[in-house]
């Protein structure tokens, strides 16, 4: 072998080295990322099964440690204070007095007067109670037309209207099968077990059937919301996976549309948006979901990177949590050694949150002026940064793939500094989504398709009206009661109609 050849060989082992190392770092940046989803604990997750089985030792631990850093800084603790039970709820007083024996001085045998008394709340909890109504119709006929052969009409007063005819669920039985399953994420295998302890015989297929025909009594007042939420300048949208057994597509999707802010006094904007959050089930992740259900809805559609939505006619805004989410896989793969990039991406965007924290509670046109001033220079820089580093870094890494993303989402991540209404992120619907998946861990998917557009239309109706501040068992009863009547007047059982009864 020459010199000539040997060198040849030489760059060939050396760009093979060069590329098997690449492969290996890639790995382990997969390894790592995998190992921190499988086993790390997420910093913007909610409780899981697991974790709600330790909370009481975890919330001790936090408040032990919070108590200890502050006296490490300080050397004072403060002393927490306890809020005062409701005062409108009901009260016995129970007076523990010392005997009239008692009540005389020891040393000149004088009587005693009262100077004052020290008072304590206990508060006691009440188990569910269950009682039967009995409704009783009387009969009515005439004796004198009996005995004369004369036709005897028999009167009595008309059935009370039901919302299950011939059913004996009450609007207050259904209402507590409803927010047992789909506020507190109760499966209807539980709710049957805990009937049992009072006797009560109710499986879990009649309380199934019941839901079903309660959602259809709901329908109206969905689709009014729908037409609402169309009205509306911005809209929030996202999407998750749901298996239906019966489906015969591996995964169906559970899409949603949300407005407004997670409740009346959460509202970051002075116009006159509703807060409305609206489910709706289709067994296609398909963009085409979204078109039909947005109807030709041309404002702001506030959205992740999916490709779906660019099929709708509404403006896409961007989410800048989104973008931040994989800078931060990146900043994890990388491991021990570090990113700087990362970082420097990082800290940039979270200047760009902080300009969002000082306008939480401004005018729409405050927003509009101080993002034109402050946020679009950070931006600018940013998009400098992005454009040098993408010819810097693997696109196959998970810091090349966090560039390349929000470089092909760039125009709509800068999107919302057009408008004072828009939010910097996603996270309105994502906050929104996450009820449904909570509540799908427990009951973990839905028989037939008529059984999840039951639940996307139950979940719409019980999250809106907790976007409205409202007791949710009390609106479902109400609305049950008021939509299984002839002439019920549907827009005044509209969450923020009905606040002001």
């Amino acid at each position: 072998m020459n010199e000539k050849e040997y060198q040849s060989r030489i760059a060939e082992l050396e760009a093979l080295l060069e590329e098997k190392s690449a492969r290996i770092a890639y790995l382990e940046e997969q390894f790592r990322v995998a190992q921190h989803k499988q086993f790390g604990k997420s910093t913007e997750g909610h409780p899981g099964q697991g974790e709600l089985f330790n909370e009481a030792e975890e919330l001790v631990v936090e408040t032990e440690t919070a108590e200890t850093a502050e006296e490490a800084i300080s050397y004072t603790r403060k002393k927490p204070v306890r809020k005062p039970l409701p005062k409108d709820l009901p009260r016995e007083v129970i007076v523990h007095d010392i005997s009239d024996e008692e009540k005389v001085c020891a040393c000149c045998a004088s009587e005693l007067h009262r100077i004052g008394e020290d008072k304590s709340e206990k508060l006691q909890f009440i188990p569910a109670q269950v009682k039967v109504i009995e409704h009783v119709r009387p009969k009515y006929a005439c004796r004198t037309c009996d005995k004369d052969g004369i036709s005897n009409k028999v009167k009595q007063a008309p059935v009370p209207h039901s919302v299950i005819p011939k059913g004996y669920a009450t609007p207050s039985l259904l209402a507590q099968i409803i927010t047992s399953k789909y506020q507190y994420g109760l499966p209807l295998y539980r709710q049957e077990a805990m009937f049992k302890q009072h006797g009560i015989e109710l499986s879990r297929k009649t309380m199934a059937d019941w839901i079903i025909r309660c959602a259809e009594l709901f329908k109206p007042l969905y689709e009014q919301l729908h037409q609402h939420l169309l009205k509306q300048p911005v809209i929030a949208a996202d999407e998750t996976t749901l298996k239906v057994v019966e489906s015969e597509k591996a995964n169906s999707y559970m899409w949603l549309y949300a407005s407004g802010a997670d409740s009346p006094s959460g509202n970051i904007t002075d116009t006159a948006t509703s807060n409305i959050v609206l489910y709706d089930y289709h067994n296609s992740r398909a963009g085409q979901c979204a078109v039909d259900f947005l109807q030709g809805y041309s404002g702001y559609l506030q959205v992740d990177g999916y490709q779906g939505y660019e099929q709708t006619q509404a403006t896409l805004i961007g989410c800048w949590a989104h973008a931040r989410r994989k800078f931060i896989e990146a900043k994890k793969g990388a491991g021990k050694k570090g990113s700087g990039k990362a970082d420097w991406a990082l800290n940039h965007i979270q200047k760009l949150y902080r300009i969002e924290t000082q306008l939480k509670d401004k005018t729409v046109e405050t927003r509009y002026l101080t993002r034109q001033e402050k946020s679009l220079p950070l931006l600018n820089q940013l998009h400098a940064w992005l454009m040098k580093s993408v010819q810097q870094v693997l696109p196959k890494t998970k810091l090349g793939e966090a560039i390349q993303y929000c470089l092909n989402q760039w125009e709509k991540l800068v999107r919302y500094t057009l408008d004072g209404q828009l939010s910097i992120d996603n996270n309105r619907a994502e906050r929104a989504i996450k009820p449904f998946v909570i509540g799908r861990k427990n009951w973990l998917f839905s028989q037939t398709a008529t059984g999840a557009n039951a639940s996307a239309v139950l979940y719409s109706v019980i999250e809106t009206a907790k976007a409205n501040d409202l007791n949710v068992f009390e609106y479902v009863m109400t609305c049950l009661d008021e939509l299984s009547k002839p002439d019920v007047d549907i827009e005044q059982l509209l969450p923020w109609q009905f606040a002001k009864r």
